[in-house]
């Protein structure tokens, strides 16, 4: 097919997909490092999880490369620890091989998710246990390790110390009854288990949890914190800090352990599976040995080891400040270790780090009115989003236009299909739809001859000066929202843009009539239009990148980058490909569907509760009858729910079976199923009924 593309800088991106080629820092140009929370190695990601921080991360990361920026997304599983053990204890394996487990797992979910990084890799390596250790070598010789003897939690059931995590109790400042041995989810503070009171293993709450002192290696944050106070004023403004638990919008530091003073904090722990400590050449070596680096000292430095899996040159991402800045993506309850914990590592370090320009932090996404949980089977987790068959660019836009910014956010089906089928079916197809549907039909796919030439439109244009002047003022403000981090913002301001091309091909009046009656004009608002689609594939690729994938294949054309105003980069003579839709509406039926399937432990049991009015009862009645007539008086059975849950996802099969033309084999055998799981439905339901 014939391309006609204006070739130009500002025009086609030159900055590859993620993970398609090795990337490094260029000076004098700006280059963006990117790493998003490492999970944690003994579970399995939930939606919460997912646009907490990796796919933030990635929008985020898609963005800059729209810009032609060098970009850099790492990310990967944390592996060492107590949990670690434990639960390969539990699941009787090696910590090897559950690590090994979870790392393919977390893998294929994200990218199933079309997440992109540049490396997910993982803590368990000898490049991680390297770089580790000469952190932890460099704090000792500059002084900022000192050894203490403390009393720590062991339990005498599993006859080992506990893991911070895998201790709960009453917190000593709070009274908070469920306290983690790290931090109390009540008052935030960053806790140490030996202080809860009436502590208790979540291995098995019936053991005995006592203390047991132990020699170990402390990082003085004290000693850290005048230069650590400097350094936060300084970053908060040059990076432009949200507002978060560290600092304010002031730039006044707020966060209470910095406030009464900042204390040494331990960086080493009894345990097998870790970074085995290095000896500092001072007497106490020898009370170190078998000992491992805490799973918060090492964890954070996985930014820098996967980096240097990714390539031998990791120097010149993270040695680099004055020309790498780095943005890290996490959940609220991860900033006390990326904007203090980490920065004075790296400061008391001594070398020249690339440390944090900006963070991102999200809030908590909660579930249907309330939290994710696995062990209750309550909410999506990992890849049970793809059994939905709602496509990963559908999941990517709902969990990114509800993303929790400023406060806690809630999933919801019903909010999730309307999205679907309001917004991105009805405002975004329907504009790409329609103008590469009439390009098609009335052009035979060829663009023709508008008379604007190649380059940027004229906002003085005297027939659509108001939709340039529009479309270029919403290109700012995405530009704006973006540079900001602002990505929620930057997702709505795409679909007014996509909002903005339906208006105007509804007022330019685009019909077999105008281009019968005034041709030129009517050639000129299909090169308008297969334009602003053209940016909108640029504009949507961080968001949602197979849709731009799918836009670039019906335009027939290159990647491009972002620009700052509206041009005619399609010229005329140019060959689109096969139109086609988007986006697929979503039955509303399936809400009930997927809050049955993904309900929890509890749905069920709330589906059987009797309605507790004359007015809620008439409404279940009405619910409750069948197509064929039957109706069941009182609640529905769970054998009902699954089977009518059953017949809805089936009934999706069949439409989506006609829709693609299968063979009429395969389709009648369909149907014949759906008709012999109906029949089933009706022959229960009498059986309810009588």
């Amino acid at each position: 097919m014939t391309q006609k593309i204006r070739v130009t800088d500002d025009v086609l991106r030159s900055i590859p997909d993620p993970g398609q080629g090795a990337v490094l820092p260029k000076d004098g140009e700006t280059n963006i490092l990117i790493t998003s929370a490492l999970p944690y190695c003994n579970n399995v990601p939930h939606l919460g999880n997912i646009i907490g921080s990796t796919l933030s991360a990635d929008v985020f990361s898609r963005y800059n490369r729209t810009r032609n920026r060098r970009t850099l997304y790492i990310c990967g599983t944390d592996e060492y620890g107590t949990a670690t053990e434990t639960a390969a204890l539990k699941e009787g394996i090696t910590p090897r091989e559950l690590c090994d487990k979870y790392h393919a797992l977390h893998k294929e979910t994200y990218e199933w998710f079309d997440i992109g990084f540049d490396l997910f890799g993982r803590t368990s390596t000898a490049k991680h246990t390297e770089i580790c250790q000469s952190i932890y070598l460099n704090l000792g010789q500059h002084g900022y390790l000192e050894r203490q003897i403390k009393d720590q939690t062991y339990c005498e059931g599993c006859k080992k110390f506990l893991a911070d995590r895998y201790v709960e109790g009453i917190c000593p400042h709070c009274n908070f009854i469920d306290a983690r041995g790290d931090q109390c989810d009540g008052c935030s503070r960053t806790l140490d288990a030996i202080d809860l009171i009436e502590p208790r293993c979540l291995i098995d709450k019936t053991h005995n949890v006592v203390a047991h002192s132990s020699s170990h290696m402390y990082f003085k944050l004290d000693a850290a914190q005048p230069a650590l106070e400097d350094w936060i004023k300084k970053s908060w403004k040059k990076g432009k800090w949200s507002p978060n638990a560290t600092i304010n919008a002031d730039g006044e530091i707020v966060d209470a352990r910095m406030k009464s003073g900042l204390k040494p904090t331990p960086v080493t722990r009894d345990l097998a599976w870790g970074v085995p400590i290095p000896p500092l050449g001072r007497e106490d070596d020898k009370e170190m040995g078998g000992k491992v680096l805490y799973v918060w000292f090492d964890a954070v430095i996985g930014y820098v080891s996967i980096t240097g899996e990714y390539t031998p040159e990791w120097k010149q991402w993270w040695l680099n400040p004055d020309n790498v800045r780095l943005y890290q993506f996490m959940g609220k309850d991860n900033v006390y270790f990326h904007t203090i914990y980490f920065p004075a590592m790296l400061l008391a370090d001594g070398s020249n780090w690339t440390t944090l320009h900006h963070l991102s932090t999200t809030e908590y996404l909660n579930y249907e009115g309330g939290k994710f949980s696995k062990s209750k089977n309550r909410g999506v987790f990992g890849p049970a989003a793809r059994e939905t068959g709602i496509p990963a660019s559908v999941w990517r836009y709902y969990l990114l236009s509800t993303r929790p910014e400023t406060a806690d956010a809630m999933f919801s089906w019903a909010d999730c299909i309307a999205a679907n089928n309001n917004i991105l079916l009805k405002n975004f197809g329907n504009f790409v739809n329609r103008a590469l549907k009439f390009l098609s039909a009335q052009y035979d796919s060829v663009l023709p001859e508008s008379g604007d030439a190649p380059g940027p439109l004229s906002p003085n244009d005297p027939l659509d000066a108001e939709f340039i002047t529009d479309v270029n003022t919403l290109l700012k403000d995405y530009i704006d929202a973006m540079e900001s981090v602002k990505i929620r913002l930057g997702l709505q301001t795409v679909m007014l843009i996509s909002s903005r091309g339906n208006g105007y091909l509804q007022a330019s009046g685009l019909n077999k009539t105008l281009m019968t009656e005034n041709p030129q004009r009517c050639a000129q608002v299909v090169s308008r239009a297969v334009n602003l689609i053209y940016v909108l594939s640029a504009l949507i690729y961080p968001f949602m990148p197979a849709t731009s994938d799918a836009l670039l294949l019906q335009l027939n054309a290159p990647a491009r980058v972002v620009p700052e105003v509206l041009s005619t980069d399609i010229l005329a003579g140019h060959q689109i490909g096969q139109p086609d839709h988007l986006f697929k509406n979503i039955d509303e039926k399936m809400e009930q569907v997927w809050k049955v399937r993904f309900g929890g432990d509890e749905s069920a049991k709330k589906e059987e509760e009797a309605p507790t009015s004359k007015r809620k009862a008439k409404k279940a009645g009405a619910v409750n009858a069948a197509p064929n007539g039957v109706v069941v008086s009182g609640p529905k059975s769970p054998e009902v729910i699954a089977l009518e849950a059953k017949i809805l996802e089936h009934g999706q099969v069949v439409r989506g079976l006609k829709e693609n033309k299968e063979p009429k084999d395969v389709v009648d055998a369909a149907v014949t199923e759906l008709k012999r799981l109906k029949g089933e439905l009706v022959l229960l339901q009498k059986s309810a009924a009588q």
